[in-house]
Order: structure tokens, then C-alpha cells, then sequence
């Protein structure tokens, strides 16, 4: 964690990862209060940092992805606009309660994506986390030939519209919705 003068210090028994996190917490915080984000005034002024749920580090995955060879796909946004993606391909995720597939999508004709986008809701949403659902900004890397990705949802984030109106959030398909709780990532005050 930075000390008064943004020198990097180590919190006793916290893992890499675990600053990591907190880390990426406070510069997005940061940002935020900026003013460079979606919180405008007068909520601006009052703003002290999202809410978080605790560091779920069984939540956080390598996992191969099938892939889905250009299948376009249409979503819905939260203004009714359509928005135009590429099914890239779905992974599999071991929840505690089960294995539940998702889709991952990529901007139309990106072939080899370095990032790829999910969309979700599960059953924290529109009581503990954004009614729209939540987004997370996948990497991914090469193992063997195939795709894989790190799917950490420690990351996962409310999109823009939870913040305000004039902005067209992409609406998680069906497929995507989760009948679990995911309490990890961002969540509601």
C-alpha cells in the first residue's frame, strides 16, 4: 500500500494478490473523485470511494475458453439503443454451488482480442449490487494453443448507468444471468 509520499509498502499478511486488489481499488476510487468518471455534481462533492465486498479469493479463475467462431450478437442497452458484439467464445466456471457456462464477447472482427468483455447479473442484483447487472473486463493469454482467461470477479464492476443517466450500458443476455450471489467486486453503499 503507497505511504504519504507514494512509496510502496507491504501490509503484513496480505498475499500479492490481495494488493493488487487494493491497489486497483484506490486508483479507480481515485479516479472517480476526479471528476473524469460517471459521478457528476452534485454527488461528486460527497463522493468517498465505491463499496467493495470483501476479497473473495475463491472467486478468481484460470479457466480455457470454447471458443464461439464469429457469432454476431445483438444487446440491448439500458437506453433501448442496440449494441453490435462478437460471441467470442464461453467458459465454464466452478462455482461453490456448480458449474455455470457464460459468454464472453469481443468487438466485432477482433480475431485474437487481448481482452474480452462479460456482462452479467446473478442473484445479488437490484438488492446489493446495480438491477442492471455488472460488467467485468476480461484478459486473456495462451496455453497450449488455445485461449485462456483470467476471470476474477474481485474485478467485477457496475457499468457507467448505475451512476447517471446518459449513458448506454449493454444489458446482460439471458444466458449470462447467474441464479447465484456473487458477493465479490463492486456493490451497492
Amino acid at each position: 500500500m503507497p505511504d504519504a509520499r507514494g512509496r510502496v509498502c507491504h501490509t503484513r499478511g496480505m498475499t500479492d494478490a490481495q494488493h493488487a486488489l487494493t491497489d486497483y481499488r484506490r486508483r479507480k476510487d481515485a479516479f472517480f473523485a476526479s471528476g473524469r468518471g460517471p459521478i457528476r455534481p452534485p454527488h461528486l462533492e460527497t463522493f468517498t470511494g465505491l463499496s467493495y465486498y470483501p476479497a473473495a479469493p475463491e472467486l478468481a479463475f484460470q479457466l480455457p475458453v470454447t471458443r464461439t467462431e464469429g457469432v454476431s450478437v445483438t444487446l440491448q442497452t439500458t437506453t433501448e439503443e442496440e449494441r453490435e458484439l462478437q460471441a467470442f467464445g464461453t467458459v465454464d466456471v466452478p462455482f461453490p454451488d456448480g458449474v455455470h457456462t457464460l459468454t464472453l464477447y469481443a468487438q466485432p472482427g477482433e480475431e485474437t482480442p487481448a481482452g474480452l468483455f462479460l456482462p452479467f447479473r446473478d442473484a445479488t442484483s437490484a438488492h446489493e449490487t446495480y438491477g442492471a447487472g455488472r460488467y467485468m473486463d476480461v484478459p486473456t493469454f495462451a496455453r497450449d494453443g488455445d485461449v485462456w482467461v483470467s476471470l476474477d470477479f474481485n474485478l467485477a464492476y457496475h457499468p457507467y448507468c448505475a451512476y447517471g443517466d446518459g449513458w448506454a450500458c449493454p444489458l446482460p443476455p439471458a444466458g449470462n444471468w447467474l441464479p447465484l450471489p456473487v458477493r465479490a467486486g463492486e456493490r451497492l453503499p
